[in-house]
Order: structure tokens, then C-alpha cells, then sequence
């Protein structure tokens, strides 16, 4: 019986060895269990396996691939022999040692069909392999800024686009529609793409010809400069002898008289309002690009407060005044709280622009908060920063700046609700660090709120 436990067969050295390795597993099997029994007896030295860190092997090197599942379950049929053992005594060379390469390959052929998780580390030569030849996935922060830039740049005023899964109205079908709907709608289409005024930007659908999407980029000089405002329409099948159905996307937010929290859009154009007959839908006349205009101009104002029905009569008392513009406070906090949503989730399609508009507009955005939190009017013009009238015009002139800033400085409103402050303040913060992740140039402010917290500290 051979250092195995296998029994020796009859025969010259090369038929000795074949014979090995044809034996009866059965024999083999309790020849092996009886020499484990030994084993685990204290039995004689000459008996047990030869001990990997004696035999150098190797053979004995590549035992160490063997795979443990147990103590009840079977031992590898790939056993560690002395210099002895059978698979030692044959020259013939029919004994396949189990080289590296070869072991690699087989590692290799295994994991073809399996995706590995990012940033596991290959502990094999042909994976390391692999993972040096990988690029690097991540972005740096300024290739990220530079193509946030490039597609806002080149975002259209007017596109098509292939679907709208998004869209408020598309699980809204419109039926079968006759030849000339097509028709008007692409007139429609044509009227936008060439007489869109600045600040809108619409997206319409080549699969749903009835759905359309708009934002608004709120004007300078009101409660809504700066934020992004977003509708969805459509043309019903009987369009245009009856106006589009547009929704406004509120985050359940009433920011105008106009624009309610539900979505809805209240104009005489759309008909959701009583109006003369000069306000009311023309199917030979009226278009969505009027709507759009009407909402740009007539909703998005100076003063909403007196878009409410019978509030225009207030406009020149002293309690009207006060009223709207208590009511442009609390319709900034809601324009800011919009922009939270639009950056957070922006709407299909508007990805690009949402993006680059705020990294654009960021510090105006946060320049703005701060000239309100001092108690100016929302709405107000928001003195350009010194640090950047400096770099523009030299050195030698930062203190003349400061005194005509000081001179052309805007009055402070009287008293205003004591929440308005509160609230601004947790909307700075979490402005700021949208804005600073977008790329939007936030130092001035970044290093004015570590200060803070060092004076604090």
C-alpha cells in the first residue's frame, strides 16, 4: 500500500502508474477512509500525507487549489504524495501538473457570463490583467462642469422629441384624429420654432403629435427671476375648435393667483376663467404660442397678488402695498423650493438645461437671498458683487465702487413675517449645496459660511 492509502498493483513502473490511476474507487475509497482513521488516531508518520511545507513538490504546491466543503463531506480526489507516492514514480509524463497559466485560463473560462461589481479587486493574474486595462469610470469635477456648459449651450429653444413617459397627459389619448388636426398641429409647431420669445423653451412629441412641454424661466424684477417653471398641454382631438388643456407642474405649491396648487392654469385663453370675448380662445386666430406668452407676461408678474379677481382695486393703498408684497415673500420661498424640485428630479427632456441654467445663474440665485434676508424688497435689483466689479475694472477703484454702491443703495422694506427669515435661511443652505454640486461658482458664499462657523465655534 502506497503513502496514499491506494494498494500497489503488479507491473513496471509505467503500468504501475496507469494502473493507479485506474483503480477501483471503491477499494480506493475505504483504503482512504481507513487511512484518515489513522490519521486522526495519532498514527504512524509513515502513513499520513506528506505535509505541503515538506514536500517542495509541484504537485504539492498545486494542492493548495484544493477546496474544503467540510468534515462530513468527501476529500478531494487530488491528493499531496511523498517523493514515493505513484504519480512520483512514473516518467512516462501522462501526469498533467497543474501550471499556473492553465489554472488562469480556467478561472477565466468560469467568469466569462459573470458581471463583477465596481471597484472589486482582481486577486488573479488575468483579472488584474483586465482591470488594468479598464479606463477610469469617474469624471473629474471640471469634465463635468465642461459638459454640463457644452449641452446647455447647445440646448435648443424648440425640438422634438421621440416620447414623453413623464408627460401629465400620457395616458391621455386623443382617438383618431382627422387629417386636418395633423395639420394644425404642425403649423403650431412651425409658429413656435420661429416666434418663441427669449426665457421659453418647448419640447414636442414625434410619436404623441397632442403633447407638448414648455418652462419658463422666471423674469428679472420678479418674485420669480430665476426659477424654471414647467407645463405640460394638449391638443385634444377636437382642436383647435376647443383651446389646449395645460397643467402646471406645482410640487403642490400655489405661487400665483393664476397657477394653482392642483395644476391647474386659470386664463380666459384656456378658458378656465370668465373673460371678455377678446380674451377667450379664437379657433381661427389663437395659438399656443399665445398661451404661452399670456402665461409669460400676464401670470408671471411684478406684483401677483393682484392677478387675484377684485384685488386690482387695492393696488394703490397703503394695505394693497403691503399685502403684495408680503405675498412676493412668500411666493420667492415657493419659487426656491420649486428649484429644489427641478434640480432634484428634472422633468424629461429638460435635463440639460435645468443643469446648466442653475450652474449659470447659481451665485445671482444665492446673491439674491442674501440682499432679502437684509430686509430689501423680493424683486429688487441685487447689487453686482464687489469682488467681481473689482476684477473688472482694476485695482484702485474697489473704493469708489463701495461709495456709489453705498449711495445707490435700495431702501429696506418696513416689517415683514417674522418666518420669512427662518425659512430663507434653510433654503439658502440647501440652495447653496444643489447650486455647488451643479458647479455653480459658490466660493464667495462657501467661505462666508465657514467663517461663520468658526466665529460660532
Amino acid at each position: 500500500m502506497d503513502a496514499a492509502g491506494y494498494p500497489h498493483m503488479q507491473g513496471s513502473g509505467s503500468a504501475a502508474a496507469s494502473s493507479c490511476r485506474a483503480a477501483d474507487y471503491s477499494a480506493a475509497w475505504d483504503a482512504a477512509q481507513q487511512q484518515k482513521r489513522q490519521r486522526c488516531q495519532g498514527g504512524s508518520s509513515n502513513d499520513q500525507v506528506g505535509s505541503s511545507t515538506e514536500n517542495k513538490s509541484p504537485e504539492a504546491s498545486g494542492a493548495e487549489l484544493k477546496f474544503d466543503y467540510g468534515k462530513d463531506e468527501e476529500e478531494d480526489y487530488y491528493f499531496e504524495d511523498d517523493d514515493d507516492g505513484c504519480y512520483d514514480d512514473d516518467n512516462d509524463g501522462s501526469d498533467y501538473e497543474l501550471d499556473p497559466t492553465d489554472y488562469n485560463q480556467l478561472l477565466a473560462d468560469k467568469f466569462d457570463h459573470l458581471d463583477l461589481p465596481p471597484g472589486v479587486e482582481a486577486t488573479v493574474p488575468w483579472l488584474q490583467k483586465v482591470e488594468r486595462d479598464v479606463p477610469g469610470k469617474f469624471k473629474s469635477m471640471s469634465e463635468i462642469e465642461e459638459e454640463i456648459a457644452k449641452k446647455y449651450n447647445f440646448f435648443k429653444q424648440f425640438d422634438t422629441v421621440e416620447d414623453f413617459s413623464d408627460h401629465h397627459y400620457a395616458k391621455n389619448s386623443v382617438g383618431k384624429a382627422r387629417k386636418d388636426w395633423a395639420k394644425r398641429i404642425q403649423h403650431e409647431w412651425s409658429l413656435l420654432e420661429k416666434d418663441l420669445p427669449a426665457l421659453i423653451y418647448v419640447r414636442v412629441s414625434e410619436n404623441r403629435m397632442d403633447l407638448l412641454r414648455a418652462v419658463m424661466i422666471g423674469p428679472q424684477g420678479t418674485p420669480y427671476h430665476d426659477g424654471l417653471f414647467f407645463f405640460d398641454a394638449q391638443f385634444p382631438a377636437s382642436y383647435p375648435a376647443v383651446p389646449p388643456v395645460v397643467y402646471y407642474h406645482s410640487g403642490g405649491l400655489r405661487l400665483n393667483p393664476n397657477l394653482y396648487a392642483c395644476g391647474k392654469v386659470c386664463l380666459s385663453l384656456l378658458g378656465t376663467w370668465q373673460g371678455s370675448s377678446c380674451e377667450k380662445w379664437n379657433s381661427a386666430q389663437s395659438t399656443m404660442l399665445q398661451v404661452l406668452i399670456s402665461i409669460q407676461a400676464l401670470v408671471l408678474n411684478e406684483k401677483p397678488y393682484f392677478n387675484e379677481p377684485g384685488y386690482e382695486r387695492y393696488a394703490n393703498s397703503a394695505e394693497g402695498v403691503r399685502a403684495a408684497l408680503d405675498y412676493n415673500d412668500t411666493t420667492f420661498q415657493y419659487s426656491c423650493r420649486t428649484m429644489l424640485y427641478s434640480l432634484r428630479r428634472p422633468p424629461q427632456h429638460f435635463e440639460d438645461l435645468v443643469g446648466g441654467h442653475f450652474r449659470e445663474r447659481g451665485r445671482a440665485i444665492l446673491a439674491a437671498c442674501k440682499h432679502y434676508l437684509e430686509g430689501h424688497e423680493v424683486g429688487s435689483k441685487v447689487p453686482e458683487d464687489e469682488d467681481k466689479k473689482e476684477s473688472q475694472d482694476g485695482e484702485g477703484s474697489s473704493s469708489s465702487n463701495v461709495a456709489l454702491t453705498q449711495q445707490n443703495k435700495p431702501a429696506l422694506r418696513g416689517s415683514r413675517c417674522p418666518s420669512f427669515k427662518t425659512n430663507m435661511e434653510v433654503l439658502f443652505e440647501e440652495l447653496l449645496m444643489e447650486f455647488n454640486v451643479k458647479g455653480a461658482d459658490t466660493a464667495k458664499f462657501r467661505a462666508q459660511k465657514l467663517k461663520n462657523q468658526q466665529v460660532a465655534a
